[in-house]
């Protein structure tokens, strides 16, 4: 028993002092320009390492304080000046390990690199996907990227949403993308192949929050974060559509919500799209593989940013992968065999 209780007690105590040792603390001073912010609108900018959502947790748990007063409310406001200190528990860095997953580089110099993301890959870890991400394949390509918040990653894209992504690898260009990000001037195009046919173009100007039943899903809500899609149609199918897609925003699953909610969801969506339903008279072939296609045909064909360093524009383009390319192809012979 005595035996017992001594390995109880080492367990116990070494689990605290792992709680202890994951536990990192970060000060800032909040600047005049975050003056009238709420606290879980000016974390981010304060401590860009962690995401948002993450840094909420954070917030409600008791971990910041605010000129040495704990701070529990979100919308708590703020008036420049303050000091706040964030206390973060930190989850084991299995995301900071290199591993030798192969890239698409399509530009690369010292201060950026543009990737060509393949559907399927998890942008970065997170709950259910500790490893196997583009964060630790950049890892493994520039080991130099683990001084910087996620490996340089300043934007992402979903698991199945294919294209361009691009990554900072100093500091400087880090902060240079963060603020064309939130400054909008960040050029971003997508491809999709949606349900139906639309008009010949529009723009979806709606608030996009979680879900308020199914916390897993986004959805358009009265109180959420505002959100702007344009889009215009490329081609027009038997009951398909392919559509060119801008971004003015960058919200969690845009343009699938807003093509859900439009009543045109992405083909192969598993979230957004609701059951299949065939059109009447498709051949067996496109038939076949839309009831296979089982991720959004979504894909970020066309990136442009200036350049942090030179103040350049540039911009890169991605042609669709070849599941994209067969779904397309099918569609169109279907169009011609009526």
């Amino acid at each position: 028993m005595e035996v017992l209780q001594s390995t109880y007690s080492s367990l116990c105590l070494k689990r605290l002092h792992d709680m202890v040792d994951k536990t990192k603390h970060y000060t800032a001073l909040v600047g005049v320009e975050l003056s009238g912010s709420r606290l879980d609108q000016a974390l981010p900018a304060l401590f860009p390492e962690f995401s948002r959502t993450r840094l909420q947790g954070w917030i409600r748990e008791g971990r910041v304080s605010r000129d040495g007063e704990e701070v529990r409310r979100p919308r708590e406001k703020l008036f420049g000046g303050e000091a706040i200190v964030l206390d973060a528990q930190l989850d084991d860095q299995v995301e900071n390990q290199p591993q030798a997953i192969p890239l698409r580089i399509l530009f690369q110099d010292e201060a950026i690199l543009v990737v060509d993301k393949p559907a399927g890959l998890v942008v970065h870890p997170a709950a259910g996907n500790r490893d196997g991400t583009l964060q630790n394949a950049l890892l493994h390509h520039d080991p130099e990227l683990a001084k910087l918040p996620r490996a340089g990653i300043v934007h992402r894209l979903d698991k199945d949403t294919s294209g361009l992504l691009v990554v900072a690898r100093t500091p400087a260009a880090h902060k240079s993308l963060v603020a064309q990000l939130q400054a909008r001037t960040v050029k971003r195009e997508y491809l999709a192949v949606v349900s139906g046919i639309p008009t010949a173009g529009g723009r979806v100007n709606q608030p996009i929050g979680r879900h308020p039943v199914h916390r897993t899903r986004m959805a358009v809500v009265p109180l959420g974060k505002s959100a702007a899609t344009n889009y215009r149609v490329l081609e027009r199918f038997r009951a398909h559509s392919l559509l060119r897609v801008n971004l003015e925003t960058g919200r969690t699953h845009q343009i699938r919500v807003h093509m859900a909610h439009i009543r045109h969801p992405l083909v192969g969506d598993p979230t957004y799209a609701g059951r299949l339903k065939l059109p009447a008279g498709v051949t067996p072939e496109l038939q076949a593989l839309l009831r296979e296609f089982n991720r959004q045909a979504l894909h970020a064909r066309r990136l442009g940013i200036l350049h942090p360093v030179y103040g350049e524009a540039m911009e890169w383009a991605s042609e669709p992968p070849a599941d994209m390319q067969q779904l397309l192809l099918l569609l169109r012979k279907d169009l011609t065999s009526e």
